[in-house]
């Protein structure tokens, strides 16, 4: 299902949290699961993998992970403001490591429908909060240029923003 590339980073990060003692959780929505997916394919995940959350709908934004309606309904479901709030109900729903938990959240428009001027196909947010330290946001805009090829962009920015957010 990925390429080895990804496949690699994947266990490479694994690793460092591993050695960081921290436990992971992710919130998606526009990848609908795919770096949950992403990680469990590297054997001995288990160790660092503690739960991942797929929020696709508003509703379940705020009733699995505590995202408020009214945030949502301002800002829009893809916004930095809730990427946030994903990633710290994330975090604060996850089991910690002796060094703590980690989330990562994405959400974004896919497409091929869906988009607007304001927020086109191929926007997303992606955050990562972390026990202890500042949240981290990223802000993507891979154009139109396929549902797939979106989502697959984004399981790659993850990797990266979470990388980051780890010093690795």
């Amino acid at each position: 299902m990925f390429d080895q590339k990804i496949l690699s980073r994947a266990a490479d990060l694994l690793a460092r949290l591993r050695t960081e003692n921290l436990n992971l959780a992710t919130a998606e929505s526009c990848t609908g699961g795919l770096i949950a997916a992403l990680f469990t394919e590297i054997p001995g995940a288990s160790d660092v993998i503690d739960r991942g959350f797929v929020t696709y709908s508003n509703a379940a934004k705020t009733e699995v992970l505590g995202v408020a309606a009214a945030l949502i309904e301002g800002k829009g479901a893809v916004s930095r403001e809730v990427a946030v709030a994903m990633a710290e109900g994330a975090v604060g729903r996850a089991r910690s490591g002796s060094g703590g938990a980690i989330a990562l959240s994405v959400t974004g428009v896919a497409g091929p429908g869906g988009g607007s001027a304001e927020k086109p196909v191929g926007l997303v947010h992606l955050a990562v909060a972390r026990t202890g330290q500042a949240i981290r946001h990223r802000e993507c805009r891979f154009g139109d240029i396929g549902r797939s090829a979106i989502r697959m962009a984004t399981v790659a920015a993850a990797l990266e923003l979470l990388g980051e957010s780890i010093g690795d």
